[in-house]
């Protein structure tokens, strides 16, 4: 690691059941009139007028930005941030999946300091104010995004997905109630299941990484690995969500620590060329992007691999990095994870986009963070290997 490590998180973390009834006493605490950026199916479900009760009763106005639909947009930015001036609004609570908190991320920190949001991206601008508070309630398991000072929105102009870090988009307060995720259907589960795994990997193999990030992402990876397949098959059970829950916010405040990886930097492309869900671009490159890393981290995915088959007590670091890999692809096929082909992506497109793509995987930084620190050629071929990925196949990718 290098001379010293940060470790940053929101002001107020409330998690568990039934943590959601204080978002009225924590708005109170920090405005008076509040935006809430959501989806339709939070609206449909009732999370959003459950969320205006408890604001009411505290004293608390609220109106609703429901425009969220997709992965987040500059569009959606400014459309929200438009309604969060013209109401006079003084704090912005998030409800729904990293899409919605992550709009809500980039409001707060404009409403206060200006500009378009592309400003932020690589550090160009710098926020000087403090942005207005934000309360984050995640409703799936998976994203973390609720703990991190990490946004990540598409420039519609150019199909970029602009990743922005700095402290000003750290939430003030997150609240995590298992009881919002119940309604994740199985797809869903999957998805960002893996995606929360991938953030707890990567923040742990990261060339990045420090101590305290190392200790949230071990407990983070062993909430997933032992609850994802129950909260998939089994979505009432409420322990499961629970501890997945868990561990998709821990895995969140161990990447936003230390950093994501050749993962991330290879899935934001795809989602901003092909409209893949960040939790299905993330699952879909994982395990090729272990094989390749492997022989680079060995320690680190042993121990990965150890979580995976606790009863294995003399398995070599070797067989246990190897197992963390087998185990992960087993895991993906289990949870009904496509390939890149099988979600419908042409592969002619896909092919003339892959020089585009790796490049900008390279801009983005994440992949100077991996074990091992891949050149353009190099990204292309995985991309390549991706398409047609067999989950059910022996590691070949050296």
């Amino acid at each position: 690691m290098e001379s010293y490590a940060v470790l940053r998180m929101p002001q107020t973390i409330n998690y568990g059941r039934h943590a959601f009834e204080r978002v009225g006493e924590e708005a109170a605490e920090r405005g008076q009139k509040a935006l809430i950026i959501t989806d339709k199916v939070m609206q449909e479900l009732g999370y959003v007028s459950e969320g205006r009760d408890y604001l009411t009763k505290a004293g608390v106005e609220s109106i609703i930005y429901t425009g969220v639909d997709s992965e987040p947009t500059d569009t959606y930015v400014a459309e929200a941030l438009e309604m969060f001036r013209h109401h006079r609004c003084d704090i912005v609570i998030s409800i729904g999946g990293g899409s919605c908190i992550d709009t809500a991320k980039a409001v707060a920190v404009l409403a206060k300091n200006g500009g378009y949001i592309g400003d932020y991206m690589g550090g160009k601008n710098t926020a000087q104010f403090a942005p207005a508070p934000h309360i984050a309630i995640p409703t799936t398991a998976g994203t973390g995004s609720e703990a991190t000072d990490v946004t990540i929105i598409t420039n519609i102009s150019n199909d970029v997905k602009m990743m922005i870090k700095q402290p000003a988009f750290m939430p003030d307060a997150a609240i995590v109630d298992p009881l919002l995720t119940l309604s994740s259907p199985k797809h869903v589960t999957a998805a960002t299941g893996i995606d929360a795994l991938s953030h707890a990997i990567e923040a742990y193999i990261s060339r990045k990484a420090h101590p305290m990030t190392d200790m949230i992402a071990l407990s983070a990876m062993r909430l997933i690995v032992t609850t994802i397949e129950t909260a998939y098959d089994t979505g009432e059970n409420l322990d499961a969500r629970e501890s997945m829950s868990l561990g998709s916010m821990q895995a969140g405040i161990a990447f936003s620590n230390s950093s994501v990886c050749l993962v991330h930097g290879m899935s934001r492309p795809i989602g901003a060329l092909f409209h893949v869900p960040h939790g299905y671009s993330n699952a879909m490159l994982l395990p090729v992007i272990l094989e390749y890393s492997k022989e680079y981290s060995i320690e680190r995915l042993a121990d990965l691999g150890r979580i995976f088959a606790k009863e294995e007590e003399n398995l070599t670091d070797e067989d246990a990095a190897q197992l963390a890999v087998d185990s992960v692809k087993k895991l993906c096929l289990k949870l009904n994870i496509p390939n890149l082909c099988g979600w419908g992506i042409d592969k002619q497109e896909f092919e003339s986009v892959i020089s585009k793509m790796a490049s900008d995987a390279l801009a983005s930084g994440s992949p100077a963070n991996n074990p091992r620190i891949p050149e353009q050629a190099e990204i292309e071929e995985l991309y390549k290997d991706c398409f047609e990925y067999d989950f059910s196949s022996k590691s070949k990718v050296g």
